[in-house]
C-alpha cells in the first residue's frame, strides 16, 4: 500500500527578495519518518485555494506552527501592534482546510499556531502576550540562535484522565513537553474539549468533540524531537495510524 498523503499548509515568507511558500523541515520529517506519510505542501494562495481539490487527494491534514499569528479580525477583535506578524494567505488556506477536514472525517493534527487556528476556525478566541497575564508563565521561545537548545526546554503539562491524548500516550497525568509560544487559546470553541493543561492553566491540547476521525491540536512542539522523544513519537504514530486507517477505508469505498 502506498504511503498516505498529508496536506501541510505553507507559510508565506520573503526570502532573497521574493515570496516563498515554506514549511519548516521538522514538520516534513516527522510526517515522513514517524507518521510514515508523504507530506504535500499547500501554498498560501488566499482566495485562490481550492480546499476541496486538496482534500480529495489526501489522507490527512497537518497544521504546523509558525512565527506568524492568526489575524485577530478572524475572531472578532481589532489588531494591535503586539498581535503580529500576520500571514493572511495562510489564514485563508488553513481555516477552511481545518473546517472541511473535520466535516469530512479526514485525520487532522494541529500544532502550535495550528491549535490556535483550530480554535478560531471553530469559533474560539485567542489571547496575545499571555506572559503579561497574572499567574501565567513566560512560555516564549528564548532569544537564542541555537534552535536545538530552545526546543529542548521542557515544561510539565497534565494529560486528562480518559482523554484521547491519554490513549495516544499510554497514560494520563504529567508529561514533559517543549511548549514555546506567546499566544494561547482564550475562549475555547464550543466543539473543542480540553485534553491537557499546563500548571498555570494554559490549554496545551484539545480534541474535536464530534469529530468523525482523528482531530487533535497541541500547543507544544512534538515535531521537533518526534524520532527520539517518547510522547512526541507516540502522538505522531497515533496520527500515522489514523492516516492509514482513513486511506484503507477510502480504498474500500472507491
Amino acid at each position: 500500500m502506498p504511503l498516505p498523503i498529508v496536506a501541510i499548509p505553507a507559510d508565506t515568507r520573503i526570502l532573497e527578495g521574493a515570496v516563498w511558500h515554506a514549511v519548516k523541515g521538522q514538520y516534513v520529517n516527522a510526517t515522513l519518518k514517524v507518521a510514515k506519510a508523504m507530506p504535500l505542501l499547500v501554498p498560501a494562495l488566499e482566495e485562490h485555494a481550492d480546499v476541496e481539490a486538496v482534500l480529495d487527494r489526501v489522507d490527512g491534514v497537518l497544521i504546523s506552527g509558525s512565527p506568524s499569528n492568526v489575524h485577530p479580525l478572524l475572531y472578532g477583535r481589532d489588531a494591535t501592534d503586539k498581535d503580529g506578524p500576520f500571514d493572511p494567505g495562510r489564514d485563508a488556506v488553513s481555516l477552511p482546510l481545518i473546517r472541511r477536514a473535520i466535516e469530512r472525517g479526514i485525520p487532522l493534527l494541529a500544532i502550535c499556531r495550528g491549535i490556535q487556528e483550530l480554535n478560531v476556525a471553530l469559533g474560539g478566541t485567542l489571547a496575545s502576550e499571555i506572559q503579561e497575564e497574572p499567574g501565567i508563565w513566560d512560555h516564549r521561545k528564548p532569544e537564542t540562535n541555537d534552535a536545538d537548545e530552545a526546543y529542548s526546554i521542557r515544561q510539565t503539562i497534565n494529560i486528562k484522565e480518559g482523554s484521547c491524548m491519554a490513549r495516544f500516550l499510554g497514560h494520563a497525568g504529567t508529561v514533559q513537553v517543549n511548549s514555546l509560544h506567546r499566544q494561547a487559546i482564550s475562549k475555547i470553541a464550543p466543539r473543542l474539549q480540553v485534553e491537557a493543561l499546563a500548571d498555570d492553566g494554559t490549554i496545551e491540547a484539545v480534541s474535536v468533540i464530534d469529530a468523525k476521525g482523528f482531530a487533535v491540536g497541541v500547543q507544544w512542539h512534538p515535531e521537533y524531537w518526534a524520532e527520539t522523544d517518547n510522547p512526541s513519537r507516540a502522538l505522531f504514530e497515533a496520527y500515522g495510524q489514523a492516516l492509514r486507517d482513513y486511506a484503507a477505508a477510502k480504498q474500500v469505498t472507491a
